[in-house]
């Protein structure tokens, strides 16, 4: 594992904000952090970027201890917050050479990675205009870029798509995924449970800075129910004859039968319901999103 947390514990006072988390991240993944405000996530990412010190606890990313080798840890990793961290008054070509140097690179290594990089995150036409002028979804992408300079093994992203518009999300989702498939890893905190489904190998749920649930998107869907089929009727009589014929549980007017979710099943329930005299108003299937994980896992 690239990274590596066992019984992290951190205090505030009488204020418990971490209570014995482990968590480890395989390289080359993304390991996406989710919880409600307050449930330690940001605290988690503090303590294994070595901005904070845990109270009890270990922890190693790339091999290093965040405790004992914290100059070693800062080599390996980038930090990438919810706010654009860039130069507004430097051009984004600029602002990468910039970070490239303050890494120590040489300056044509500088200029050869700010030239790579402008060209994968779309900015080569704009990279000679100044911030100020970039829009919300390009001043991400920049800071994104601007954490790759150095070529880290690990990124930890910390709500990076907070405040854009869909298409500048999806493009940032875009660009993820690609630092993915070239080997990065990444560590993701999200307020968007959508971002999650969509970038995450593998998904930590924290509440009250416990893990609550931990697992794939599909895994933890699966833990709070499966797909079910919802057939709304237009009075209680049928759907008490609904409820004579199917296995499910009744809710106002609607009927929902649990499914395996294929055409087969969904054909089955509709042949029984008509060799009964009965047809529902509406039809639709279900299948369980990590909001109802959310919910249904935290308090």
């Amino acid at each position: 594992m690239i990274v590596e947390a066992i019984g992290l514990r951190k205090s505030y006072g009488a204020n418990e904000v971490l209570t014995g988390v482990d968590l480890s991240v395989e390289e080359g993944s993304v390991l996406a952090l989710l919880g409600p405000n307050g449930a330690g996530k940001t605290t988690a990412v503090r303590i294994l970027t070595t901005l904070t010190k845990p109270d009890s606890g270990t922890a190693t990313i790339a091999g290093y201890d965040v405790l004992r080798e914290p100059a070693r840890v800062r080599g390996a990793i980038s930090l990438t917050g919810q706010y654009a961290a860039v130069d507004e008054n430097q051009t984004g070509r600029e602002n990468l050479v910039m970070v490239g140097r303050l890494m120590h690179l040489g300056r044509r290594a500088a200029q050869r990675s700010t030239a790579e990089l402008l060209g994968q995150f779309g900015l080569t036409d704009a990279m000679d205009r100044r911030v100020k002028t970039y829009s919300g979804g390009m001043r991400r992408k920049l800071d994104l870029a601007m954490s790759l300079i150095a070529r880290p093994q690990v990124i930890f992203l910390d709500e990076p798509t907070t405040g854009l518009d869909p298409a500048s999300r999806s493009a940032m989702w875009d660009a993820i995924v690609e630092l993915v498939r070239g080997g990065t890893t990444i560590l993701l905190t999200t307020q968007y449970l959508e971002e999650a489904d969509r970038l995450a190998d593998r998904v930590v749920l924290l509440d009250h800075g416990r893990i609550v649930a931990s697992g794939t998107a599909d895994a933890l869907k699966t833990q709070i129910g499966g797909e079910r089929i919802e057939l709304r009727f237009s009075d209680e009589v049928q759907l008490l004859k609904a409820t004579g014929v199917l296995d499910g549980v009744a809710n106002e007017l609607v009927l929902n039968v649990p499914s395996d979710g294929t055409a087969a099943h969904l054909h089955h329930v509709l042949d029984v319901l008509r060799d009964n005299g009965l047809e529902p108003e509406r039809v639709s299937s279900h299948r369980p999103t990590l909001d109802d994980v959310f919910l249904a896992l935290t308090a």
